[in-house]
């Protein structure tokens, strides 16, 4: 059975397939659906939608809402901190999520723009590089190549 987990503004529904399975949906057209639940009809109609993100806005009655759907695997990926970004306009570069450092990129003293890559952070057998969001000079480097890091430990220390 899969979880999913849907965002409409700002409201969160837990959701089974055993509870898709319950609603009776028919397709009216490729933009419009009727949808039955409890005895009670609804129109919907897709307004818009990104698939990559898995968001969209529906049309329910004539009223919009905004909608994203997470399965089980977006909760773990949340819950894993990997999709927190570091800050590079801060003075200090911190490990996103545990891991260890494949690669170092950049040296003390080196000059960075925007979206430099920083580091390599290897977790949950996927490698990812670490770029900067903002310039500046690197101050230090705390870690180094083969160092196991936890969420949060200073990694690259920064002057603006």
């Amino acid at each position: 059975m899969n979880n999913y987990t849907i965002h409409v503004d700002h409201q969160d529904f837990k959701v089974t397939t055993t509870d898709l399975q319950s609603v009776d949906i028919h397709k009216v057209n490729p933009e419009e659906l009727h949808v039955l639940k409890k005895n009670k009809a609804f129109k919907v109609s897709v307004i818009s939608q990104n698939l990559l993100d898995k968001t969209m806005t529906v049309s329910v009655n004539g009223n919009n809402y905004q909608v994203k759907i997470d399965d089980e695997y977006d909760t773990m990926v949340a819950q894993m901190g990997l999709l927190e970004k570091t800050e590079a306009t801060s003075n200090n570069i911190n490990a996103p999520m545990p891991g260890y450092i494949v690669d170092i990129m950049v040296k003390a003293g080196d000059h960075i723009e925007n979206e430099t890559p920083l580091f390599v952070l290897s977790a949950m057998k996927m490698e990812n590089v670490i770029l900067s969001n903002g310039k500046g000079i690197i101050k230090s480097i705390e870690a180094k190549i083969d160092d196991s890091v936890v969420k949060g430990q200073l990694i690259i220390e920064m002057e603006s």
